[in-house]
């Protein structure tokens, strides 16, 4: 698309048309381009147009003036203008149809303070997008497109700029209504079945996103439709296969756009002729003798075909899906077999050649020649070597040949090959038997039956699942009954006293829980076992358990308590408030690590040890700790022990104490006399004579007298004393 604008020029280039191409590349970008009218090589002159509206000029040609959009040479002293406003239409409406031509009209509405020439720099922009620019002397501009297409919807704005001031218009949405026609193209003209028909489809002159929408039209039924979403083209391609049947296809297409959350359409596209030829016919199957036979006879299928080439052609013959018999690069399929009963149903015949694939099908009924046999049993629960008879039967037919089996996971035992068996059983016969019967090499078998032969239940134990015969109070007590023979299922009844508690069957054993067993609880316990065996019941021995009670405060005293004299004996007192004999007594004296000093199991609720000869090491923190069968140990709270001195010792200490005083005080007083006699020593030695004559003059005397002694003062004459 083009339009021709005049652009206003200085005047040494006056009356100059600029024609400005509009073209739209793949991508939908909208481009300017620039060309010369009445004789003049604006190409230099137009210069570059940028797209977007923040770069507007043109760049000069060498020796021209250059064109400047700006118009600020128009403005001079006295010369006030101001835009009022600038306004943007379309003609004929904001909605075009595709084809139609249409006029995108930019307007400025100016006041002047005087009558002047103003040239106007007009430009329009789609999207953003530069698509026109003008430069005229008039208040508008025509922006003129020929024959409107999709691409041309979107939303249009104009700005107009003179003597320095610019003004923009308000945005107008545009809707190009409608799409060109596709066009639709086929890769062949005529194909074979099997195979596929290429298709491409094209929206010329179309801007993507695009959507395309392909059918396959047939005779008398619904086309098939496929869509192609595309991004970035304005074509697509699809493939459609060649199905059985399709004889002569028509193809057509159509397109679809999205405008402002609404879909665009396309008319459909011309229609697009395909010839379909057949690789090979519809297979015929036929059946042999008839397609309603009885068992024991032959029957025969055969499956045919005629085919234009024989390479890669396979002949398939299935039942319920299971594949009978198969040929490859074959027209005939043969399958022959003995009708039983099972070979009633539908047949399929199915011949294939790449993608190509036809079948024909066929039902097929086998009467029955002679009814399933019946095994019947004189019994089908008994005890172990009774007598068991099992008899087969045909209803309403006699002519055959029987056989008697049993059961067996690794196939099945033949027992007797007439009608009728009778032997003594044991348990070991215990399982499913059936019979069969044979006619014209038809063979035919029974139902199973079930014969189940017992052995009587021997008398139950019954026991404490734990081992011991006993129980710890608040702990539930779990009992087992045990059959040591008998052919299960066994029912076992338990019992507490007289009371049923619970039953359970099982195979060789049950188990009960009572979780409600009380100290003072004198009730026995017993079971009983049955099966299916004609004896009866078995009830075992009963079982009487004990309750053990666990420890409950523990508690440790001593005689004497607290301080005990050294080398005394001292009565240590561990008991417990409650609990079943035995009881185990420890006693533990705490250091570094706790010492065992005591140990010993009572029959009673207390324990006494006695340590005969307390001493120092003897000192510290003792307690007890208690526990019986219900493996529970409790532990006193402490007490403390100190070993002090015997009353002996102590005087013993008083004694050397007050000797020691003693012999201090002697020890004082002589040292103070020796001091005192070394101070009176020369003294004496001046009146040595005389003191020597009193001193045998004393001597005398005391020889004179035995009983009474005198002594003599210095210088004076005897006294009595």
């Amino acid at each position: 698309m083009s339009s021709c604008t005049q652009l206003a020029q200085p005047s040494s280039w006056s009356s100059t048309c600029l024609l400005v191409n509009r073209k739209t590349d793949f991508f939908g970008e909208s481009q300017v381009h620039t060309a010369t009218a009445e004789g003049k090589d604006l190409a230099g002159a137009s210069g570059l147009f940028h797209k977007t509206r923040e770069n507007m000029e043109l760049d000069s040609p060498p020796g021209r003036p250059a064109v400047s959009c700006k118009g600020s040479e128009l403005y001079t002293q006295g010369r006030v203008f101001t835009f009022n406003t600038v306004e943007i239409n379309v003609q004929p409406s904001v909605k075009v149809k595709n084809g139609a031509p249409m006029s995108i009209i930019c307007h400025a509405d100016i006041s002047k303070s005087a009558d002047f020439q103003l040239k106007h720099n007009f430009t329009i922009f789609k999207d953003g997008k530069l698509v026109f620019m003008a430069v005229s002397d008039k208040d508008d501009a025509r922006y003129e497109v020929p024959m409107a297409r999709s691409s041309d919807t979107g939303e249009y704005e104009c700005t107009v700029e003179a003597g320095g001031k610019t003004k923009s218009s308000n945005s107008l949405h545009v809707w190009v209504t409608g799409m060109t026609k596709p066009i639709l193209t086929a890769e062949k003209k005529e194909v074979l079945e099997g195979e596929v028909v290429k298709l491409r489809c094209e929206l010329p002159e179309e801007v993507p996103p695009l959507y395309f929408y392909f059918r396959k039209i047939k005779m008398n039924s619904t086309p098939k439709e496929k869509y192609v979403f595309e991004a970035y083209k304005n074509y697509s391609e699809v493939e459609f296969s060649v199905e059985e049947g399709d004889n002569i296809l028509q193809f057509d297409c159509f397109g679809k756009r999205h405008v402002q959350r609404e879909f665009d359409s396309s008319e459909h596209s011309n229609k697009t002729l395909v010839t379909v030829r057949e690789p090979f016919i519809k297979p015929t199957l036929s059946v042999k003798p008839s397609r309603n036979i009885t068992e024991g006879d032959r029957i025969q299928l055969e499956c045919s075909t005629v085919v234009a080439r024989m390479r890669d052609i396979e002949i398939i013959l299935q039942k319920n899906k299971t594949i009978l018999n198969s040929v490859r690069d074959e027209k005939v399929l043969k399958y022959s077999a003995v009708a039983t009963l099972e070979d009633s149903g539908e047949y399929l015949c199915k011949v294939e050649q790449g993608r190509a694939s036809k079948s024909t099908k066929v039902n097929v009924v086998v009467s029955e020649l002679f009814p399933k046999p019946t095994l019947a049993a004189s019994m089908n629960k008994l005890d172990e070597n009774r007598e068991l008879t099992l008899s087969c039967s045909i209803s309403g037919f006699q002519r055959a040949k029987f056989s008697v089996l049993r059961r067996n996971s690794n196939g099945d035992v033949l027992l007797e090959t007439s009608r009728n068996l009778t032997m003594r059983v044991s348990v070991n016969d215990t399982g499913s038997y059936i019979c069969k019967a044979e006619v014209k090499g038809i063979v035919k078998e029974s139902k199973p039956i079930r014969i189940n032969v017992y052995a009587p239940v021997s008398k139950p134990t019954l026991s404490v699942v734990s081992g011991l015969p006993e129980v710890v109070l608040g702990k539930p007590l779990q009992l087992i009954c045990r059959s040591a023979r008998g052919t299960p299922p066994i029912t076992f009844k338990f019992y507490k006293g007289n009371v049923t508690k619970e039953t359970v069957t099982n195979d060789t054993y049950a188990t009960f829980l009572d979780e409600n067993v009380g100290q003072n609880d004198k009730k026995g316990y017993k079971c009983d076992a049955r099966n299916n065996h004609s004896s009866g019941v078995k009830t075992s021995n009963i079982l009487n358990v004990t309750v053990v009670v666990p420890i409950r405060n523990a508690s440790l005293g001593s005689i004497p308590y607290g301080e005990v004299e050294e080398g005394s004996e001292t009565a240590f007192l561990c008991s417990v408030k409650e609990g079943s004999w035995p009881i185990h007594f420890r006693i533990f004296r705490k250091a570094d690590r706790d010492v065992l000093v005591f140990e010993q199991s009572e029959h009673a609720d207390r324990v006494m040890w006695r340590k005969g000869t307390m001493s120092r090491q003897d000192t510290g923190t003792y307690y007890c700790m208690a526990s019986n069968r219900a493996n529970v140990d409790v532990k006193s709270h402490p007490i403390t022990i100190s070993v002090i001195l015997a009353s002996w010792q102590k005087g013993v200490i008083v004694a050397f104490v007050l000797i020691s005083i003693a012999g201090a005080v002697t020890l004082a007083l002589w040292w103070f006399l020796c001091k005192k006699k070394k101070a009176k020593g020369p003294s004496m030695e001046m009146s040595g004579p005389a003191l020597a004559t009193n001193s045998t003059s004393e001597k005398l005397a005391r020889q004179h007298n035995d009983g009474d002694y005198y002594s003599v003062a210095a210088g004076s004459g005897p006294q009595l004393k």
